[in-house]
């Protein structure tokens, strides 16, 4: 929060209030403090005129992904200026009972929050692509593996219409000639087995991943984890090939699981084989096996069988989608007693359901095109949907099994 002024202070402080213990209100001039916290702010609130706050953070400007939010606060409004601050705009004008201002420019894509809620890898101009869905021109949306997506506008299609532009939402390569008019929005789905012999080279370890690729059409992007049998971590060929792998995918946190004989010897596997070791497998178990952990009870599947190399055998299995549940509480019902994160799921569901109070408390928080249901929230997150299910308080309880993936946002409570 930076302010010009006791006012605009006193104002800042309130506001930071609301806001949370993440929230600062730096001491002394603007200028210099600006510019000391401008490579840590998540968002920055000015109190200040929307021209002087451009020229301060005009020279601080570098990359449009990594840049803060900016919101100005000014005559009675709440500007979103950069950075996709349109929520933050909001909420600032709850608290402070002004008027919201957000603009196309301002506004993130619903792309970028399809991205984030899959936590996905990008290949494509997302920015351009994310501007025609702005403009409103059809972009056709391909999903084959069906995952659960946020509200997205109407001009957003799964087929019927001439599009120049395409998003595919999947973990395979496509076929055929690459073309900058897809976005390829790549989830990180896979669990990628590796069985090898004594001494197997890290070479040998890298070219039979490729092989994944090229032969069985997997994007390497996609890997979640690695798995093996447990006496296999020790092999330095493993953990080199893996470590090369992180490097030229920009990724460090793909684990490597481990498990022992007897867990990888009762999963049934499409290319079963005598081992010396006494399994019938090892790749093609260990990546099942690596899925089942980290699907939760949700659903796997192969999706490359095993390739041979050179003292070496890798296979992949797929951790399917399901459904989504945000089990999401309001608070008693103040703006101020509805935490951030709420907020953030309000906005990833394509599905919000409640009583008719609860919904219109947070409509205005909601994407266009989401849909309202007063009830059957386990129902639509079991059939695939991003369901958000809101109630007062603490937030809604939901008992028994549910397929589907739950998250629970807690509200704030009050104390007497």
């Amino acid at each position: 929060m930076f302010a010009a002024g006791e006012r605009g202070r006193r104002a800042a402080v309130e506001l930071a209030g609301f806001l949370g213990p993440d929230a600062v209100v730096p001491d002394g001039p603007i200028g210099p403090a600006l510019r000391a916290l401008w490579p840590r702010l998540g968002s920055a609130v000015f109190f200040l005129g929307t021209e002087p706050t451009v020229r301060l953070v005009a020279p601080l400007l570098r990359d449009e992904r990594a840049d803060p939010g900016v919101v100005c606060v000014d005559g009675g409004f709440a500007v979103a200026l950069l950075g996709g601050a349109e929520a933050l705009a909001e909420r600032v004008a709850d608290v402070l009972d002004a008027q919201p201002v957000t603009t196309s420019a301002s506004a993130g894509s619903p792309l970028d929050e399809l991205v984030e809620l899959l936590d996905a890898t990008v290949e494509g101009d997302l920015a351009a692509c994310g501007e025609a869905v702005r403009l409103g021109e059809p972009v056709l949306l391909a999903n084959p593996l069906g995952f659960p997506l946020p509200a997205l506008p109407d001009n957003v299609v799964t087929g019927g219409h001439e599009t120049a532009w395409t998003v595919l939402v999947d973990d395979r390569v496509p076929k055929g000639p690459a073309d900058d008019r897809v976005v390829r929005v790549v989830p990180r789905t896979l669990v990628v087995g590796v069985g090898s012999s004594t001494g197997v080279s890290a070479t040998a370890v890298s070219a039979a991943l490729a092989q994944l690729q090229d032969r069985r059409g997997l994007d390497l992007r996609a890997i979640r984890a690695f798995a093996t049998l447990d006496r296999k971590v020790a092999e330095q060929g493993i953990a080199d090939a893996l470590e090369d792998w992180g490097f030229w995918h920009d990724s460090t946190t793909a684990p490597l699981l481990a498990y022992p004989g007897e867990e990888l010897a009762v999963i049934p596997v499409p290319n079963p084989a005598e081992l010396a070791i006494g399994i019938p497998s090892v790749a093609e178990a260990a990546a099942l096996r690596g899925a089942m952990e980290l699907s939760a009870g949700g659903r796997v599947e192969i999706a490359a069988e095993k390739v041979k190399g050179d003292g070496v055998t890798v296979a992949a299995a797929r951790v399917l989608p399901r459904g989504r549940l945000a089990l999401v509480g309001l608070g008693p019902g103040d703006a101020d007693e509805r935490t951030p994160r709420a907020e953030a799921e309000l906005r990833r569901a394509s599905v919000v359901v409640g009583s008719a109070e609860c919904v219109a408390q947070v409509r205005h928080l909601l994407r266009p095109g989401t849909k309202v249901a007063a009830d059957g929230a386990v129902r639509l997150a079991e059939a695939g949907a991003a369901v958000a299910y809101v109630d007062t308080g603490a937030g809604p309880v939901v008992s028994g099994p549910i397929r589907a993936d739950v998250i629970r946002v807690t509200g704030v409570t009050r104390q007497l």
